[in-house]
């Protein structure tokens, strides 16, 4: 152990110290209490609409009169006769059930039924899936 040189102790003193109290720990009972009995000073504030559902329920009114106005009926756009139509006419031909051919495309069966129905939202990726399962084109040309 030649050349390390004389062994020195560092003996500062180490200072731990407890973690401040937490917002919540400052607003609790016995904290507030305490306080008191202490002397310090202590602020109390009623906040707006505390303790109810009122901003919940009167964020919709903005809109109310505007949804009020509105005469025009939205509606999605389903998939058509002639969609469907090609849907269950290649399933048939193929001797396929609902349920499988579900399973083949990897969707729900109720997918297909909604499908067959008509009362579908399009998606495009559905729709390609099943061209691709059914081996036919399904999309007519387009307008």
């Amino acid at each position: 152990m030649a050349g390390i040189g004389p062994i020195r102790q560092d003996w500062e003193p180490v200072v731990v110290r407890k973690k401040a109290p937490t917002s919540a720990a400052k607003k609790d009972e016995k904290a507030v209490n305490a306080a008191r009995r202490s002397g310090a000073e202590i602020e109390t504030m009623k906040k707006y609409n505390a303790g109810t559902n009122k901003a919940a329920s009167s964020g919709t009114s903005l809109n109310t009169k505007r949804l009020d106005d509105d005469t025009e009926n939205l509606a999605h756009e389903r998939v058509s006769s002639d969609l469907k139509k090609n849907i269950m006419q290649a399933r048939l031909d193929k001797k396929m059930t609902q349920a499988q051919l579900a399973q083949m495309i990897n969707e729900k069966p109720q997918i297909i039924q909604e499908y067959e129905s008509g009362k579908a939202i399009p998606n495009q990726q559905i729709i390609g899936k099943l061209e691709r399962a059914l081996g036919t084109k399904l999309r007519s040309a387009k307008k």
